[in-house]
């Protein structure tokens, strides 16, 4: 059995999909910080078979959640505090998705003028449909990789 130690302060990202979380940790910039980071990798689950989860020491309000849950929308947020779990919160899709995905439109003017946020807003809840804000240009899930920023 793998035996991670426990945090102080931070969060624990749980009940990510399996092999997600290392493009959540580079998306967040993880790898850019200072921060304590523990990745676990396709770990058992009797819900899931197998998931990952981060564990960072840092404080929530570091993180862009909603660009969690739009990467996992099943994503558990554990906040810790002085080493006990203090909030439970599961991610709902966020309405606005401002600079996680890139419009890929030519002709749309964050395309043109770079300066200009990337701003999606949720369409369609249930198909997890995005529309870029300027262009209406539909984000599709089976192109996700070309789409973050």
């Amino acid at each position: 059995m793998l035996n991670v130690g426990k945090i102080e302060n931070g969060v624990v990202l749980d009940h990510i999909q399996a092999g997600k979380s290392m493009l959540i940790y580079h998306y967040l910039g993880l790898d850019q910080l200072d921060y304590p980071v523990a990745i676990i990798k396709n770990a058992r689950s009797e819900a899931m078979g197998r998931k990952d989860i981060l564990k960072i020491e840092c404080d929530v309000d570091k993180l862009n959640l909603d660009a969690v849950a739009f990467m996992d929308p099943n994503v558990t947020v554990n906040i810790i505090r002085d080493g006990e779990l203090t909030e439970k919160k599961a991610l709902p899709l966020p309405r606005e998705l401002r600079n996680v995905i890139k419009c890929h439109n030519p002709r749309c003017i964050s395309s043109i003028e770079q300066e200009l946020p990337q701003i999606f807003y949720l369409s369609d809840g249930p198909k997890k449909l995005y529309r870029c804000r300027y262009c209406d240009e539909r984000y599709t899930e089976s192109e996700s990789e070309r789409w973050f920023r």
